[in-house]
């Protein structure tokens, strides 16, 4: 399989299609439409309006220039200007799927960050000695963020936990690379009363 081909695979597999924005403009531009259609039949077989009859509302539109103050002009197109781009970054920009590329030879290989998080938890467990359930790794696209919370009395040294998740997280080559956030919660050793 040529090195093009393969990244396109890989691109496809840890990034998201904008189709969930799409639909959801889609269908509001839908209801809308939908709306003018239901006020102009009402109009047209003489029942009242659900909310404004179309003549009412070109007429407003028309009227707005002189009646609204330039102040609502202003926020009305800033509050447009915002929702476009918002929808333009939604189109343009790439969605990220919770999945990264290990390095693997030539071959791709897309791992899941549920999968990253419960093997960097597991390695931390056999190389501390720390009980997998008082450790919790959270993986994001730029970041892997680990908290150890070690019974009372269990040594731990920070320094060699850091070290231990950096070369494991090294070792696995991801693309995009991460860094390591690494913080160790002390149990209060008072008992609450």
């Amino acid at each position: 399989m040529s090195d093009s081909v393969l990244r396109n695979v890989v691109r496809r597999e840890t990034h998201s299609p904008r189709t969930a924005a799409m639909l959801v403009v889609v269908v509001l531009l839908l209801l809308v439409l939908a709306y003018a259609a239901v006020e102009i039949i009402l109009n047209l077989v003489g029942a009242p309006p659900l909310l404004v009859a179309p003549g009412a509302a070109l007429a407003a539109v028309v009227a707005a220039p002189t009646a609204l103050m330039p102040v609502a002009f202003i926020v009305g197109g800033v509050v447009l200007a915002l929702v476009g781009l918002v929808v333009l970054i939604l189109a343009l920009g790439p969605g990220r799927l919770a999945r990264h590329e290990m390095s693997w030879g030539e071959r791709a290989v897309v791992v899941d960050n549920g999968v990253v998080a419960s093997a960097v938890a597991q390695h931390l467990s056999n190389d501390s000695g720390i009980a997998r359930d008082d450790i919790v790794v959270g993986v994001a696209h730029r970041t892997v963020d680990v908290t150890v919370r070690p019974a009372v009395g269990i040594p731990v040294d920070e320094a060699q936990l850091r070290r231990s998740v950096e070369e494991e997280i090294a070792s696995y080559k991801l693309t995009p690379t991460v860094r390591t956030r690494l913080r160790v919660e002390r149990p209060d050793t008072k008992e609450s009363r």
